[in-house]
């Protein structure tokens, strides 16, 4: 049997899900609540497909962790629903959720926060395999899971590693410890929260490497959340686009990087340094300018168009649909009302 048909089993999925949370008052009002909200996350939808990374890119503030932790079910969805493996997962606590993050596993962006400081590496995934049942029948079987999870991360020879502290462990090995906590599990899928911006550019590689393999040889579904765009063209099958809450752009991770379609994608990439380019003054004054918006009060129509060097009157007003371009690439954003077609129209389509 080939891996090809657990490749494309999609093992989690996010519908029309969104996120908004509530405003309370200050001053003396400070114990009722406001109508505003924050509107964090609305009506994403996306797919974790078996044996392949999908990169969830944007800006600080996008929205992004939010989505992550939606996923995880740490959060309460204000609308939408997730699936897991074609089953609607319904919010709850106690064994209903200890089966689901038996198969969901969040890793987080700073491994030295997540970490208990007060206990060893030791502790951490004992208490990992204990919680899900994979400890084992005896102290034996325990020390020789405990040595199996850490040569899984590359933390060798295990022994060195199972009795120290986090802060004895540089911040590369620590992020190891919580990604091997998380298999501690024998997840399905794997929420990368930004599992490298907290350490060293010279250590980066080895952890996505890591992950990568890891993808590879236990046929993981993996969400990358990141803010840098080039890790995503060279890590992930699949990128996606975040802008205020919601996601502007999709496809395959190298035409999205290569040839973006949204303003804001254009001027993520345009914003990544690389000294080979050299960038003319008209050029610079079409990338756009300002800060994002308010999510309490979000602009009307696309949330990019008051930075969006390309908008239109109608960008103002209405919010444009999903616009399926060439080669599994699509784009919101209007200026492709005319040589795209948007999904509703693609199921039109197929029924004919």
């Amino acid at each position: 049997m080939t891996d090809q048909p657990q490749q494309e089993t999609i093992v989690l999925e996010a519908r029309g899900v969104t996120k908004h949370f509530t405003v309370r008052r200050t001053g003396r009002d400070v114990a009722k609540r406001s109508r505003r909200s924050v509107h964090a996350v609305d009506d994403v939808s996306l797919q974790l497909r078996r044996g392949t990374v999908t990169a969830l890119v944007g800006e600080s503030g996008s929205g992004k962790s939010t989505v992550a932790r939606l996923l995880a079910q740490l959060y309460p969805l204000t609308k939408g629903e997730i699936r897991l493996e074609g089953t609607a997962v319904k919010a709850g606590r106690g064994r209903s959720f200890r089966r689901y993050v038996r198969q969901v596993q969040l890793i987080f962006q700073d491994p030295f926060a997540s970490l208990n400081p007060v206990h060893t590496v030791r502790y951490h995934l004992t208490r990992a395999l204990k919680i899900h049942g994979r400890a084992g029948s005896g102290e034996e079987e325990l020390e020789q899971n405990l040595a199996a999870l850490l040569e899984r991360v590359q933390l060798t020879p295990p022994q060195r590693f199972l009795d120290k502290f986090p802060h004895e462990l540089s911040g590369g090995q620590r992020q190891r410890v919580a990604i091997a906590r998380a298999l501690g599990a024998d997840p399905k899928v794997l929420l990368a929260d930004e599992p490298v911006s907290m350490l060293d550019v010279s250590i980066r590689l080895g952890v996505l490497n890591l992950l990568k393999d890891l993808k590879d040889r236990l046929h993981l579904a993996i969400l990358y959340i990141t803010h840098d765009i080039a890790s995503a063209r060279y890590f992930a099958d699949t990128t996606l686009v975040m802008y205020a809450g919601r996601i502007v752009e999709g496809g395959d991770s190298e035409t999205v990087t290569q040839h973006p379609a949204h303003p804001y994608t254009q001027l993520l990439i345009a914003s990544a340094p690389d000294p080979d380019r050299v960038v003319a003054e008209e050029e610079q004054e079409e990338t756009g300018s300002g800060e994002p918006p308010s999510l309490i009060a979000p602009p009307a129509g696309c949330r990019f168009h008051p930075r969006c060097p390309k908008a239109m009157e109608r960008c103002t007003t209405e919010l444009p649909p999903r616009f399926d371009l060439a080669d599994g690439q699509w784009a919101a954003c209007w200026l492709y009302e005319n040589s795209g077609s948007t999904a509703t129209e693609q199921e039109e389509v197929s029924a004919k």
